[in-house]
């Protein structure tokens, strides 16, 4: 008989162009490994060029796709992206907080084209019940702004906005410097649980194809947390294989063209 691999569950919103959201979810965690479950929370129409609508499903419909998936099959990490609006955070928080597994927060701000994906009215929410559900929060340097006020330009901004977003309850943090102007050769990550403290440092590809960053990267931490790895090993790991996907990013459509979920495989 085929043992079952890990189970990873995604609650985030549809990308219909399959470079970010659910679709890039269950791609990373296909490649890892792992079998990918997914809650719906939006529909959007989205392409290389922008997002040109979304739809939030209601509380009632998330919370009967969370139910439906973990109490029959179980599960061994979570992961939560586009969470739009107060009732969809207060929905989702409520029920990581019933759940063993660990859980990723990925605290999506602004599309990869600068379109909102969350209302400024959900901010609190986010702040005072989302993040102490995460094992590991994973803000970029536009949603550490959002939350904390902290205008990230160097890496002591980056160790003070650690220490804000901790201060919101997650176990640990990892700030993506991805955007920080100050290494532009390197794309620096500083992960840290407010104790242990880890700068993950890497390459940074010239490659403009970078739709689905945050998504693969979140997705492959809660990939490398089902497969029962530490956090800092997880995190190591998924910042290895993005860094590798962006490389490979490839052009689609007419604008940016996402990350290669399967560059190893290629």
């Amino acid at each position: 008989m085929t043992t079952a691999p890990p189970l990873c569950l995604t609650v985030a919103g549809s990308d219909s162009g399959g470079g970010a959201g659910i679709q890039a979810d269950l791609k990373t965690m296909l490649a890892l490994g792992v079998h990918g479950m997914s809650v719906v929370t939006a529909v959007t129409a989205q392409n290389s060029l922008g997002v040109r609508g979304a739809w939030e499903l209601p509380a009632e419909a998330v919370t009967a796709q969370y139910r439906a998936v973990v109490d029959d099959m179980g599960v061994h990490a979570v992961k939560t992206g586009m969470l739009s609006s107060t009732a969809l955070v207060e929905t989702v928080a409520a029920l990581l907080a019933d759940t063993a597994a660990p859980a990723v927060v990925d605290p999506v701000g602004v599309s990869k084209h600068g379109d909102a994906l969350l209302a400024a009215s959900a901010l609190d929410a986010v702040r005072g019940e989302l993040l102490p559900r995460a094992t590991v929060a994973t803000p970029n340097l536009d949603e550490v702004a959002q939350l904390t006020g902290i205008s990230v330009r160097s890496e002591d901004d980056m160790r003070r906005a650690a220490d804000a977003i901790l201060g919101h309850g997650p176990r640990w943090a990892l700030i993506k410097g991805g955007h920080l102007a100050a290494h532009g050769d390197e794309a620096v990550d500083l992960l840290t649980d407010g104790t242990e403290e880890r700068w993950l440092r890497a390459p940074r590809h010239s490659n403009r194809h970078t739709h689905g960053t945050g998504c693969t990267l979140a997705s492959a931490i809660a990939a490398g947390l089902a497969k029962g790895l530490a956090v800092p090993e997880a995190v190591t790991a998924a910042k290895e294989y993005v860094t590798g996907g962006i490389a490979a990013g490839f052009a689609l459509g007419g604008g940016i063209g996402p990350v290669d979920h399967a560059w190893r495989l290629r």
